[in-house]
């Protein structure tokens, strides 16, 4: 099993901003077998890779199916972080 983990920032292009974020981060984390941390700057999603695939091709859609423009920003760690690092070393 190969793990990921991937480091994505919503950038809806209105002025409602953040509810749109809040919905996408809330629908993240309604999906099994992901880890999500969320901080200031963006949200982490980690887990099997094509369980996180899977789950991300669904969200983005249903965030974009909802009308109006948004830019997803997302960087994508393969393997397994260590024991004392979270999956972006930080």
């Amino acid at each position: 099993m190969t793990r990921i983990a991937v480091d994505i920032s919503l950038y809806p292009l209105d002025a409602g901003y953040v509810p749109p974020i809040k919905e996408f981060i809330a629908r993240l984390n309604r999906h099994d077998g992901l880890h999500v941390v969320t901080n200031a700057f963006s949200t982490q999603v980690a887990g099997e890779h094509d369980r996180v695939f899977e789950v991300l091709a669904q969200e983005t859609r249903q965030s974009f199916a909802r009308g109006g423009r948004a830019v997803f920003v997302m960087k994508v760690l393969g393997g397994e972080p260590a024991s004392d690092e979270d999956a972006f070393g930080g």
